[in-house]
């Protein structure tokens, strides 16, 4: 039984002082109000209302339960009308924290359309790729990747990160384009390491529907997302990277995408706030939003960029027109043999705060 309909229907009857009038009120048949009546009566164990053939009285419990429900209902209108309004005219400071290239590339160019729709909102935004402490920082709301570990923090999925393996061709000319997995570990990596463990983020393919890692040899390691592709453009060694990042640099030729038969796993994207923070109208309205672009990013949203959506995402609009330089014929390899069980890599625990 809907116990909320259920008052609702006992209220109407008592004001009506008539089961008919009640259920023409309620566009309901009165069968089904009286049916209700009763059900209710049952659940409570108690009767609520004296009945005559001429009129409805009520009982001293159904006194008692009718001022309740009374009280009940009109907190309920309150809260809705209340938020019913604050959804027409949300006001007030709303601070979020995203990492840096997200921020950069997908947020700040559409914050005009999130002003337009909500113009008083003052919207503070942190950019970084640390870890932050949301209840001591008076965060409302973060963009994060990867597993989710803090159970304290409520969270809405948005996206998916998909990641690329690129290189330069200045690195390509000078160290030859890996063939192989296994080949790999000629090669040298840029690392990433996390700004919580201090530690390298493995790197992880997907081979024949399993997970494998690889370690990679290196001389530089960032834990900046933007300064990591920075590395990765002038040379310094391989990188996994964002793809949504290193679309531009790929249509440009300024960086070539190795072993694309073997991609690196894809990555959840969430909206991250406390609980306290779950029925705020701001943060549901910035999450609305937030993940409506995502939606029309294809990378961000488990497409590609062959999508006709692309167009309209300022992502792909860089270099638009170019067209990048042919890149060397990749051969076909034989399938991999099973490897051992998925273990939770570096790159995912580093994921929740870098994307």
């Amino acid at each position: 039984m809907d116990r909320f309909q259920a008052m609702q229907v006992f209220v109407r009857v008592v004001d009506a002082n008539s089961f008919t009038r009640a259920a023409d009120s309620l566009s309901l048949p009165r069968t089904t109000v009286t049916t209700i009546i009763q059900n209710l009566e049952r659940l409570l164990g108690v009767r609520l209302l004296n009945r005559t053939t001429r009129r409805i009285g009520l009982t001293p419990d159904g006194a008692g339960y009718y001022q309740h429900c009374v009280r009940i209902l009109a907190d309920v209108e309150e809260t809705e009308a209340c938020f019913q309004e604050a959804a027409l005219r949300l006001k007030g400071r709303l601070r979020i924290d995203v990492p840096t290239c997200i921020g950069r590339l997908i947020l700040i160019p559409s914050l005009c359309d999130f002003h337009d729709k909500y113009p008083d909102v003052e919207l503070v935004l942190g950019l970084g790729d640390r870890p932050v402490d949301m209840v001591q920082e008076a965060v409302d709301c973060v963009i994060r990747a990867g597993d989710l570990e803090d159970s304290s923090l409520v969270a809405r999925r948005i996206g998916t990160l998909q990641t690329v393996t690129c290189a330069s061709p200045t690195y390509v000319a000078r160290h030859g384009m890996p063939q192989t997995i296994e080949s790999l570990r000629d090669h040298h990596a840029v690392h990433y390491f996390s700004s919580r463990t201090g530690r390298n983020c493995a790197w992880d393919f997907k081979v024949d529907g399993k997970h494998q890692e690889v370690d990679m040899k290196g001389t530089v390691a960032v834990n900046e997302a933007g300064a990591y592709l920075d590395c990765g453009l002038k040379g310094f060694g391989l990188i996994q990277t964002a793809r949504y990042m290193a679309l531009p640099y790929l249509q440009s030729g300024e960086l070539i995408e190795i072993l694309p038969q073997w991609k690196p796993s894809s990555t959840a994207i969430s909206v991250l706030y406390p609980q306290s923070r779950q029925l705020s109208p701001k943060v549901r309205a910035f999450t609305d939003w937030v993940a409506e672009l995502f939606a029309g990013c294809p990378l961000l949203s488990g497409r590609d960029e062959t999508d006709p959506a692309a167009a309209s995402c300022a992502v792909y609009q860089r270099n638009q027109g170019q067209t990048a330089p042919a890149q060397p014929p990749v051969p076909a390899i034989p399938a991999l043999a099973d490897m051992a069980p998925r273990r939770r890599t570096a790159r995912e625990e580093a994921a929740e705060y870098v994307l």
